[in-house]
């Protein structure tokens, strides 16, 4: 590897890495690495004496777990012989090893059979099967760290790429040997009921997150644990007002901490953006600092409550998909954080060792991994994602479907919801089929729902102070749409539960803490 060249692209692939780390070589101290060769032979015996003693054990061991290369090939061959459904014992071994041409390389027939006059039962062949599982992972820490102090020494490397490598092959090291085990029907019978009489008690019908807005709420249930939910709309629809719409009321009116990672914005355009919504001045007035001596006044009182909200902001460009996992552990444990907005996807950048991989393949690897980190930490994750051209240039209605999701059809494949924003008077339509007027006016198309019913709400987008409130029916013509008439009988006025607003529980740099 070049280290003149780091930007970082690491000198091997985490798969490569685990595999070298398994050659038999001293390390720095010159100490042998951790292993035990006679556990190994007694798990080799154990599994040619007994036809079900794989079963045990194949979901832990691999060939690299053995330390011995002798070991590796012999443990193949009995995988090689389970996979095609053929009998484990002495002479299949030694038969398929023979067909591999690696017989003469293990030791003989004479070894193979050696092995199985070191044991007499394989009762004990799992506790074995774990004890050189963790030599072998002490093995690929050994090599990593290996690595990583060579070119700590070096002048050239950036410390920070070498930072992100690190991680991502102590990341991948746990992937590879770390798995959730099977859950029985009873234990899992017993979490549902629990889970249900817990929901019994909201009275409300929320669920999960609540989202702050009342006719959407009804549809989702609030945001659900473990759920990915993608936000998409042409440019200019107002995706990153609604996101922080749905973040400040989450974490303002109904005290959930939550976390944005804003790949977009900088987090002081985010707060100017947040304090012309909440304190109700012109986004204008905030960005050239033109505030009269009253508005000063309006909006330290209003935004009294921001420097308390827990709302935690990461607005590091280029984030990627590793960085990602990490901040929101992270934040996960030390604040316990219940909602993740990541703004936006295709500005996320995917594994850094792949880099042949096109952009499609790309987006489908940050959608799955967002997927996967909803389900680990068991928290809703909202990604806002860019729409492609074809709205813009398709005839008739604009209103997006599936097939407009920019850049890879994994993002439909793997998002528990999809909703779109769709503001018709972004078109230059004035009215609605019915003759009503739609300015600031937003659709909330549900176009994919995994758990519920598809359906569309009406929001009003409050364009000067760039945020979100329920729509107020009362305000309406007599003859106004079904979406906005069915979002509630109780809807009365504007919410202030709905206007916009963030706030900082850390400062920016302690997300490095």
């Amino acid at each position: 590897m070049n280290t003149a060249n780091l930007s970082f692209k690491p000198s091997a692939p985490v798969e490569k890495v685990q595999a070298k780390s398994l050659i038999p070589i001293t390390d720095l101290r010159g100490k042998m690495p951790p292993q035990s060769i006679d556990v190994e032979q007694s798990i080799l015996g154990a599994l040619m004496l007994e036809k079900d003693a794989l079963i045990g054990v194949i979901d832990i061991l691999r060939p690299n777990t053995f330390y011995e290369p002798a070991h590796q090939e012999i443990y193949n061959a009995i995988l090689e012989l389970f996979n095609s459904s053929s009998p484990v014992d002495i002479r299949t071994v030694v038969n398929q090893l023979r067909k591999n041409g690696k017989l003469d390389l293990v030791g003989g027939t004479y070894y193979v059979q050696s092995l199985t006059e070191r044991i007499t039962s394989a009762a004990n062949i799992e506790a074995h099967a774990r004890i050189i599982t963790q030599y072998a992972i002490k093995r690929q820490i050994i090599t990593i760290a290996t690595e990583l102090h060579k070119y700590a020494y070096e002048d050239t490397t950036d410390v920070f790429s070498l930072l992100d490598h690190a991680g991502q092959l102590l990341f991948g090291v746990t992937e590879a040997n770390v798995r959730k085990n099977y859950l029985t029907m009873g234990t899992l019978l017993g979490d549902a009921i629990k889970e249900l009489d817990a929901k019994r008690n909201h009275k409300d019908g929320l669920t999960g997150i609540p989202s702050g807005f009342i006719a959407l709420d009804r549809l989702t249930a609030g945001w659900q644990k473990s759920d990915l939910v993608i936000v998409a709309a042409r440019p200019g629809m107002g995706k990153t007002a609604f996101m922080l719409s749905l973040l400040r009321n989450a974490a303002i009116d109904h005290g959930h901490p939550v976390a944005i990672f804003s790949l977009e914005m900088a987090s002081l355009q985010l707060v100017n953006r947040l304090i012309a919504s909440e304190a109700e001045l012109e986004s204008e007035k905030i960005k050239r600092g033109t505030l009269e001596e009253h508005e000063w006044q309006q909006l330290i009182h209003k935004t009294a409550k921001l420097s308390q909200a827990p709302i935690y902001v990461d607005d590091t460009p280029a984030l990627s998909i590793f960085e990602l996992r990490t901040k929101c552990r992270r934040l996960k444990v030390k604040h316990d954080i219940q909602l993740i907005v990541v703004d936006y996807l295709q500005l996320m950048t995917g594994d850094a060792t792949k880099s042949s991989t096109n952009r499609e393949q790309e987006i489908a690897y940050i959608s799955k991994s967002l997927k996967s980190l909803a389900k680990e930490l068991n928290v809703p994750i909202l990604a806002p994602s860019q729409l492609s051209r074809a709205v813009e240039t398709r005839g008739g209605s604009k209103r997006p479907i599936l097939s407009d999701l920019r850049e890879s059809g994994a993002i439909e494949q793997d998002a528990d919801m999809v909703l779109f924003l769709y503001r018709p008077e972004y078109y230059g339509l004035t009215e609605d089929d019915l003759g009503n007027p739609t300015k600031g006016l937003t659709e909330v198309i549900i176009a994919k729902h995994r758990n519920g019913s598809l359906d569309a709400v009406t929001l009003n987008f409050v364009g000067k102070y760039t945020k979100f409130t329920d729509v107020d029916v009362l305000s309406l013509p007599a003859s106004a749409t079904d979406d906005a008439k069915d979002a509630s009988t109780t809807i009365t006025k504007t919410s202030k539960a709905n206007s916009t607003m963030l706030s900082f529980g850390m400062e920016g740099d302690e997300l490095l803490d």
